[in-house]
């Protein structure tokens, strides 16, 4: 998945498009070099968009760094509900969730999570954490989701323990480059899994690699 986004065509004159090029400039900008190293007269040269414009839809540059994280929470969730529909339902999907994570942080423009690199770009300043929360949110109901297909009978916990994993790795991914963290992390979740009890049998699941 990568995290450059392509500026959209669209019409100067359209609302809709304006906002949709600048959100994607953005979002571009802040990813490559942090939200602090940005300013809103580049984000408005690069999307062809005045600053009057892009102050009007978004209200601050806070406020376009939040629309830009809702985005980008968005179209992560709905590429990994994407790849993960191809997978059967169980065990094999909970593993396949940390492959294509895995293959994420190889990519040769990999630069960490946009949305938790957010909330580290706006520490200790007066921007609303609620997008990146929310965030870490839905991917917790997306593992507990995943875990009940196992038949995991309490999956809360054993949710907010790949979770993690998932955001450990994408954290040492980002410092150290390629290399083994993500591997580490789903080798990590496999033996989760392995001691988790199951609805239908009240033992650990068998284990499938």
């Amino acid at each position: 998945m990568s995290e450059a986004m392509p500026v959209r065509a669209g019409s100067a004159l359209d609302p809709d498009a304006t906002r949709a090029r600048v959100l994607d400039v953005a979002a571009r900008l802040f990813y490559e070099r942090s939200l602090a190293a940005v300013g809103m007269r580049e984000v408005a040269t690069e999307s062809n968009a005045s600053q009057l414009t892009i102050y009007r839809y978004f209200g601050s540059k806070e406020g376009l760094a939040a629309a830009v994280v809702r985005e980008r929470s968005d179209r992560t969730h709905a590429w990994l509900a994407e790849g993960l529909a191809e997978v059967p339902a169980g065990r094999a999907r909970v593993l396949a969730l940390f492959d294509m994570l895995n293959r994420w942080f190889t990519e040769g423009d990999y630069r960490g999570c946009p949305v938790l690199n957010y909330a580290a770009d706006s520490r200790g300043g007066t921007t609303d954490l609620a997008a990146t929360r929310r965030h870490l949110e839905r991917y917790r109901q997306l593992l507990e989701q995943l875990l009940t297909e196992t038949g995991v009978p309490t999956p809360q916990t054993l949710a907010r323990q790949l979770l993690l994993l998932i955001e450990g790795a994408t954290v040492v991914s980002q410092v150290d480059g390629p290399g083994p963290a993500g591997v580490d992390a789903r080798a990590a979740a496999e033996t989760l899994l392995d001691a988790a009890p199951t609805r239908a049998s009240g033992t650990p699941a068998p284990q499938e690699k």
